[in-house]
């Protein structure tokens, strides 16, 4: 027995070193406390009764909660009575009402009211357990007295547990009567509890977790402990505000305005909720996100935060949108387009590109998209047949935010059908006439040409087009000088898409032709034959010479050649007819020169300044000599560039600013602006690669940026401007002089 029992001291003196030392930190810190209403107030009561006979000498009674709107302490009571029948009690046996603190946390004030009925050494006693189990009262009565009275004792050290005894108060080997019913009464408990325990608080998972930029309404699981008073409130935020506020269910009850918990741990251990996070009052960017718990007793605990991306806008409108080639006519069903996404800051990066291309005959792809983050191209988009379709293009970012209200509008103008040309039927001496006709791209240029039935070569005659109705126009030229025969029409025409077609036809289907026949034979002396006649003719200047000569912008060409007879021998002081056609698009009229050969047949004659054109050399012929022409002479004129970038020295990561003009000298910037190509020269190879393409404004001029981004170590990048090859402009491709950037990687 003795053994037994220094064991159980032993246990129980560490169980108190332990106790001791928690209460010890704990009171470091500011501990919360709670009060709970017990037996009164509506409200029950959170004990245990024990009997120390095993129910043989004593019993219990309690009523706690009267009828609602009564007097919410009529009748309430907690009692320990002496059992009727039974005649004595061995001393220092009792009955008693336990009121135990969550683990944890201590008992520091008991107020209450107590009245009782006592006799023969019988005791009501009032006390906290310490942490070491022991009893130890503060109030006891060993007389009757049924008037009811107030009690209020604190404790400078917390209690585990506060205890109601009704006990013979005399030794073990004595014992008391029980012939007059003792009883201790006890109601309208104020419980203070102190708890020192901080909870516990945790994200969950939940979609606004899950990873990525999210948008709207998110969900966020919360989960919550605390094993004193138990988990009150959870309240999620968003960078320190709160946008979510759980309260859980307690036990509890309001007394004169404050809440007092109706059992010892009023409010739930674990707790976990799903709670909506609404997204769209916050910023575009990174946030931290939230939860802390509040227990019962006012103690707050915080989880650690998390990053959420959060992204409610969607991204503006495309800028410099550009489609390759221009938005002209075309004749080729491929379409590139390129453009520079908007600076999106903090928000989500664009996660693609949305687009919708519709068009006439209830033609619509609907919308489509096209992945891929940062994406700043379409490429190899066609339609379905000739006409011109509308594409909105808009952009996504990886919240999945999209206006489709942002787009930017781009036609794709496409025609592979040849225009429709014929001669009128109507007859006239003095001028011929063809229409032409196309419903897509409209008539944009044409040539009447001429030629005797029997002869090889058609003869170009000085044709206007004139514009008609919607899709329509007719070409117009004086009728020539028809000697006697047989002479056959034909009438070229080309679309703005550079469709061409050709005919001989007029609009009823025969043969445009005109037969003159010869007057009555006149007596005339035979002619005498003339002599065959030859003419050589070729371009020179710059570095070139020879049919097709290119030279630079503004460069003047030099043209010469001879007029001999058929043995070689020179032909002097005759004329000669020099035509230049500029190339179309051009402002400049057709000139028309003339020039005498010189005593040996040899001729030169200074081509100014100026577009592209077609030059051809005629001899008309004279009483001794048969005409002569030389045609096919092409001078190709480059197009005229500058260019100049800004800063020239930079680092990765930096853009250069371009900027230069294309000089346009006897011809108009196309609508549109012109096409201008920014190209380096790759090292490896030698040869000038494409960087981006842009076009200039109405007066040529043009700019554009470009940023490095892939170069480490450091590089001397060689750029130059190219005017490309463009429908009516009237010069050859041309660039500017190189200009060096020097790029530092990192």
């Amino acid at each position: 027995m003795s053994g037994r029992l220094a064991v159980g001291r032993t246990v129980a003196l560490g169980i108190l070193l332990a106790l001791s030392a928690l209460l010890l930190v704990a009171s470091k810190a500011e501990a919360g406390r709670y009060a709970v209403a017990q037996c009164g107030w509506y409200v029950g009561a959170d004990a245990s009764w024990a009997d120390t006979t095993g129910g043989a000498k004593f019993r219990s009674d309690a009523y706690c909660v009267p009828p609602a709107g009564s007097d919410p302490f009529s009748g309430a009571h907690l009692k320990s009575l002496t059992r009727d029948g039974q005649s004595t009690v061995t001393g220092t046996r009792f009955a008693r009402w336990r009121w135990t603190a969550p683990p944890g946390n201590g008992i520091t004030q008991v107020r209450g009211s107590w009245w009782h009925a006592l006799h023969d050494g019988i005791e009501q006693r009032l006390g906290g357990v310490n942490w070491g189990g022991g009893f130890e009262p503060f109030l006891q009565a060993a007389t009757t007295e049924t008037a009811v009275q107030e009690f209020s004792r604190g404790f400078p050290v917390g209690v585990s547990a506060f205890e109601d005894r009704l006990v013979c108060a005399r030794g073990e080997d004595r014992w008391c009567s029980l012939d007059q019913t003792s009883w201790s009464g006890l109601r309208a408990l104020t419980i203070t509890v102190d708890d020192p325990l901080a909870p516990g608080a945790w994200i969950d998972g939940g979609t606004i977790t899950d990873g990525g930029w999210r948008r709207g309404s998110q969900w966020v699981r919360l989960v919550g402990y605390d094993a004193g008073s138990g988990v009150r409130f959870s309240e999620v935020s968003l960078d320190g505000v709160r946008v979510g506020l759980v309260e859980y269910p307690c036990e509890k009850v309001s007394i004169g305005g404050e809440w007092r918990g109706a059992r010892m741990q009023p409010c739930l251990t674990k707790v976990d909720s799903a709670q909506t996070v609404a997204t769209t009052s916050f910023s575009d960017g990174p946030h931290q996100l939230g939860h802390c718990t509040t227990d019962f007793a006012g103690n707050v605990a915080c989880a650690p935060e998390r990053q959420v991306l959060i992204d409610n806008n969607p991204p503006a409108h495309p800028r410099a949108m550009t489609l390759a080639g221009g938005e002209g006519w075309r004749r080729s069903n491929d379409f590139d387009l390129t453009w520079e996404n908007p600076d999106q800051g903090p928000a989500s990066p664009i996660a693609g590109a949305a687009w919708r291309l519709s068009g006439g005959s209830g033609f619509d792809t609907g919308e489509r998209f096209a992945a891929g983050r940062d994406r700043r191209s379409l490429h190899d988009l066609s339609v379905p047949a000739a006409g011109a379709y509308p594409l909105r293009l808009w952009l996504r970012d990886e919240a999945g935010n999209e206006a489709a209200a942002s787009a930017v509008t781009v036609p794709l103008r496409f025609d592979d059908v040849q225009p429709k040309v014929a001669f009128s039927t109507e007859g006239s001496e003095e001028q011929l006439k063809a229409t032409v006709g196309d419903e897509h791209s409209g008539p944009a240029s044409g040539q009447i040409l001429y030629r005797r039935v029997d002869a090889e070569r058609w003869i170009e005659l000085p044709t206007k087009l004139v514009p008609g109705a919607a899709g329509a126009a007719d070409l117009v030229a004086p009728m020539p000088e028809l000697g006697v025969g047989t002479f056959v029409f034909r009438a070229d025409a080309a679309d703005f898409a550079g469709n061409t077609a050709s005919t001989t036809l007029r609009a009823d289907g025969t043969q445009m032709a005109i037969r003159r026949v010869s007057p009555p034979p006149v007596a005339k002396a035979k002619p005498v034959p003339k002599g065959k006649s030859r003419l050589f003719a070729r371009l020179r200047g710059g570095h070139g010479r020879g049919d097709s000569l290119t030279v630079p912008f503004g460069a003047p060409a030099l043209l010469s050649g001879r007029l001999t007879r058929a043995d070689g021998a020179g032909l002097g002081g005759r004329q000669l007819r020099i035509v230049s056609r500029p190339s179309r698009g051009a402002l400049q009229p057709t000139a028309v020169e003339a020039v005498r050969t010189g005593e040996q047949g040899g001729f030169e004659l200074r081509l100014p300044p100026g577009p592209s054109r077609r030059v051809t050399v005629s001899f008309l012929g004279d009483g001794g000599q048969e005409e002569a022409r030389r045609e096919g002479l092409e001078l190709r004129v480059r197009s005229g560039v500058t260019l100049r970038a800004k800063p020239r020295q930079l680092r990765t990561g930096q853009a250069v600013t371009l900027g230069g003009k294309v000089k346009s000298a006897g011809a108009p910037v196309p609508r549109r602006g012109k096409l201008v190509a920014i190209q380096y020269l790759e090292e490896a190879t030698h040869r000038w690669r494409p960087v981006l393409v842009t076009r200039t404004d109405h007066h040529g001029r043009f700019r554009a940026h470009y940023r490095f981004r892939y170069v480490s170590g450091r590089a001397a990048i060689r750029l130059r401007a190219t005017a490309l090859a463009e429908e009516r402009w009237p010069y050859a491709p041309g660039s500017s002089a190189p200009v060096t950037v020097s790029v530092q990687g990192s």
